[in-house]
């Protein structure tokens, strides 16, 4: 039988896989993928994460393995607020931290707990397919705002704004943004918390790559900025590992309580022996270690893919050049479908993520966009894996400009 006349009406607002597309890459052996933003296996802590977990079954089975509480074990949320107070300065209240099952839970239940159809959303443009995909799957008016070399058009949000949108949600990724790496300036941050206060809408903070610049800290955290209007997402996968399912959310009391009711229906709860092990293996001193060697490796990665682009891709391409997380966002020469780039690419065995899904509405400019992750390529794959993509963009009629090495500009994408 053909049960997709049965699909609800919603099903039809969720996109047509592409996240599921990136995932089956994931165990891929024979391809370059710069396609998932996956951390690097190198990160992964096996030797510590053995001990910790030996002896939390030794001592602690009880608890490890045992449902807990929806919002969260309490002294994994104890840990996590002092945390949260040590690095972005603010230490959430009783009742305005839970435990997630990573950052999309968090966007999930928020959409959940807030969206009706057709209430509006306003999103970065380009932004992260899966919230996207969460808001459109409660049947949100999704918009999107454009992104220059300070992050998010605060300015053009608030022509937006006094021309009558009222939105019920803001979503950004502030730091190292997903997907163009780019972050928003600290003279946005503070002006966005105030239409925040003006307007009545909620900013839905996504932390996933703040922990991982390359140098200076970053600008305070909007959520550290504006509590009473913010709510952080934050997800453990890209610091310590995947594998866990965890991140968290953090933001005024009435809406945790909320999100936990929400979360009560979904999964019920976060699994308790990975919030046990990321608890231990933080107060250990292992997390910061982690991550300061994190930073080290992706920083080598990011230099290498700019010097690949720089050497293969055609002229008048530009992009953006990583100062943290795990992406630079490309912008190819007039007439490249990078969907189709995508096909012919793939038959090089490299992959990497088109650029028109991550806008809530077609753009010409996204047409001509990819997303390239460099965190899982291994540094020796990066220059021949550009160097595929460019061979593939070479092949294509019409064809593009033939590449001249050290030519092509290093430039904000195009975000009409």
């Amino acid at each position: 039988m053909d049960w997709t006349a049965s699909f609800a009406r919603r099903a039809h607002t969720l996109g047509s896989g592409e996240i599921t597309a990136i995932l089956a890459l994931a165990g891929a052996t024979d391809v370059i993928t710069f396609s998932g933003g996956f951390p690097a296996p190198e990160t992964f802590p096996v030797g510590v994460v053995t001990d910790i977990v030996a002896d939390l079954l030794a001592r602690d089975a009880a608890v490890a393995l045992q449902y807990t509480a929806t919002e969260g074990l309490a002294s994994t949320r104890d840990y996590l607020a002092a945390r949260l107070e040590a690095v972005q300065g603010l230490r959430p209240a009783p009742g305005e931290l839970m435990i997630t099952s990573g950052g999309i839970d968090c966007m999930e239940l928020l959409a959940k707990s807030f969206i009706d159809p057709g209430d509006a959303v306003v999103v970065e443009a380009p932004s992260y397919l899966g919230a996207i995909m969460a808001f459109r799957g409660y049947q949100a008016d999704v918009r999107g705002v454009p992104l220059d070399g300070g992050g998010l058009r605060v300015d053009v949000l608030a022509d937006l704004l006094a021309g009558g949108l009222r939105p019920k949600v803001v979503y950004t990724i502030p730091d190292f943004q997903n997907p163009t790496g780019l972050s928003l300036s600290a003279e946005r941050r503070h002006a966005l918390v105030s239409l925040a206060r003006r307007y009545g809408f909620l900013i839905l903070e996504d932390v996933a790559y703040r922990d991982l610049g390359f140098g200076a800290p970053p600008p305070p955290a909007l959520w550290s900025l504006a509590p009473d209007v913010v709510l952080q997402a934050g997800t453990c996968s890209k610091i310590f590992f995947p594998g866990v399912r965890l991140g968290w959310a953090a933001g005024p009391a009435q809406i945790i309580s909320q999100l936990a009711i929400a979360k009560q229906n979904s999964d019920q709860c976060a699994g308790a022996l990975g919030q046990r092990l990321f608890e231990e293996y933080g107060r250990g001193g292992h997390l910061d270690r982690q991550l300061a060697a994190s930073r080290e490796l992706y920083a080598r990665r990011a230099t290498l893919l700019t010097a690949a682009l720089a050497a293969h891709l055609p002229e008048d391409s530009t992009w953006t050049v990583p100062e943290g997380g795990f992406y630079s966002w490309v912008t190819l020469p007039e007439g490249v479908d990078t969907v189709v780039l995508n096909s012919r690419a793939t038959e090089r065995k490299v992959a990497f993520v088109p650029g028109a899904p991550f806008y809530p509405v077609a753009t010409p400019a996204g047409a001509r966009q990819l997303r390239l992750s460099y965190s899982r390529v291994a540094d020796d794959l990066i220059d021949e894996g550009v160097r595929r993509i460019a061979a593939a963009i070479a092949g294509m009629p019409p064809a593009a400009p033939a590449g001249v090495p050290g030519t092509a500009s290093i430039l904000i994408p195009e975000t009409s």
